[in-house]
């Protein structure tokens, strides 16, 4: 626990110290304040986009065994969360990210706007429709309304879903040139409640800054790399850049290192394209030196990709990198700030996807080139002989509940499936229902949160997404 010079009694309704009878509501910055609660100076939100509780134990299993830990397995303080959107039962990643940047529920499509607004898709010409709802504060504007530093990093092109959510407004979320402008300080459509604009933004998505004649998506004729530097911006493109980047300077920084998403980690070629670690700890190096404190928040967005194409070993690699940079993050933050007393960093996911583990295998372990580990087929206890389907055919532990890859009528042709051939990088694993190419969907279940940090112990019991928002506020005392 971190609270300090208050009685335990006093706030059961806080910590935790006994057993209440329900869950209290939020507390408000106000009662975080009145109570004497260590302000959270740095806040760092962690997401993992669709590593919902079966990924994440997959994930586990796969990197140390069934009775390892990952990093966010080790967070002292814990909740569930509730990820249904405004409009739907499952949400799709503008709306669960909007509402842990804005606290307010969001309909599908949707990018930090109220309840109200209609997801729009852009018309042919890639322009808005959008004349209905209204912009809500996120935490990006209100952490540099306060005087604090502001970050952004992802996996993913920095217009997406998930990091928009943090510093743009949109009605719909493939409006991503419109989402990048709102990035550049003085320029048309930039999100004035930014103030100086966003400190730190790490990610894929040039085409989007880029004008049409440049090989980029802009019809617009602007080259918003070349405006964020005449505006003082530092802009990196390449790992080699990004580690010249000096900690010392007050200058905002933009690194973009791909034309859309980066490349899976497995994949990823380090002269061309850093890790998420590494982004993470640049970004930390150069947002510390703020005196005021700052806000970051990270994404760990291939998980989703490869889901949706039911590609279970790169999600479960990716789910492990993003565990690798939160690992990272905390380790960095403990040398700048011992005990994390000033210092609150979450960890989550924004919804689940269908992923499924089947049978009553014996434990498997980690995998490893000589182990399938969670990506083989399931077996018997004690023999370990191969388990056999009505068919006569064997199945894979992990399996996806509407995919790509099912098989038409009987899976006797299955019968010659190996763990060889379920462990290589790109095996599609089998769905019940069958879906288009890439587009197995998200599922509804709660997922996890953990917490560490100054003001941890707000994070508790099974909570809606927009409660996240104002827990990350009350602990931060904004």
């Amino acid at each position: 626990m971190r609270l300090t010079s208050i009685a335990c009694a006093s706030l059961l309704a806080l910590s935790g110290c006994a057993a209440p009878p329900s869950v209290p509501p939020a507390p408000s910055s106000s009662l975080a304040q009145s109570q004497q609660l260590p302000r959270a100076k740095n806040v760092i939100f962690f997401l993992g986009d669709g590593m919902g509780i079966n990924t994440l134990t997959a994930a586990r299993i796969f990197a140390v065994g069934e009775s390892g830990d990952l990093t966010i397995d080790t967070l002292p303080e814990s909740a569930f969360v509730k990820t249904f959107s405004n409009d739907a039962q499952v949400t799709d990643s503008a709306a669960s990210m909007s509402a842990y940047m804005t606290g307010v529920k969001q309909n599908n499509g949707v990018i930090s706007m109220s309840s109200d607004t209609r997801a729009i898709a852009p018309g042919p010409d890639g322009k808005s429709r959008c004349e209905n709802g209204k912009s809500v504060p996120t935490l990006a504007e209100i952490a540099k309304q306060r005087g604090l530093a502001a970050g952004v990093v992802t996996t993913t092109s920095v217009t997406d879903a998930t990091p928009a959510a943090a510093y743009a407004h949109a009605c719909h979320r493939k409006l991503e040139t419109d989402i990048a402008a709102a990035l550049v300080p003085g320029g048309a459509g930039f999100n004035g409640a930014l103030g100086s604009g966003m400190d730190v933004v790490f990610g894929g998505g040039t085409q989007f800054f880029r004008p049409e004649q440049e090989g980029g998506k802009r019809s617009d004729g602007r080259d918003l790399l070349a405006e964020l530097a005449a505006r003082g911006y530092q802009v990196a493109t390449t790992p080699a850049q990004l580690g010249q980047l000096s900690p010392s300077s007050a200058q905002p920084v933009i690194g973009l290192f791909a034309p859309m998403e980066l490349s899976y980690e497995a994949q990823r070629d380090p002269a061309s394209q850093p890790s998420l670690t590494e982004m993470t700890t640049k970004a930390i190096d150069l947002l510390s030196q703020r005196p005021n404190g700052f806000l970051l928040v990270v994404e760990g967005g291939l998980i989703d990709r490869a889901l949706h194409k039911t590609l279970a070993k790169r999600a479960l690699q990716e789910t492990v990198s993003y565990n690798d940079a939160l690992k990272a993050a905390i380790d960095k933050m403990e040398r700048i700030d011992p005990g994390l007393k000033d210092t609150l960093i979450v960890g989550t996911a924004d919804h689940d996807h269908t992923l499924l583990i089947n049978g009553y295998s014996p434990r498997t372990g980690k995998t490893t080139p000589a182990n399938p580990g969670i990506l083989g087929l399931v077996r018997t206890i004690p023999d370990g002989k191969l388990k056999l389907d009505k068919d006569d055919a064997p199945y894979t532990i992990l399996g996806f509940g509407n995919g790509e890859h099912r098989v038409e009528g009987s899976r006797a042709s299955q019968a010659g499936l190996t763990d060889q051939v379920t462990s290589l990088d790109d095996y599609h694993q089998e769905a019940t229902i069958r879906v288009m190419p890439g587009k197995e969907t998200h599922g509804g279940t709660d997922v996890y949160l953990g917490a560490i940090g100054a003001n941890a112990e707000l994070f508790r019991g099974t909570i809606d997404n927009t409660r996240v928002f104002s827990l990350i506020k009350a602990a931060a005392g904004w």
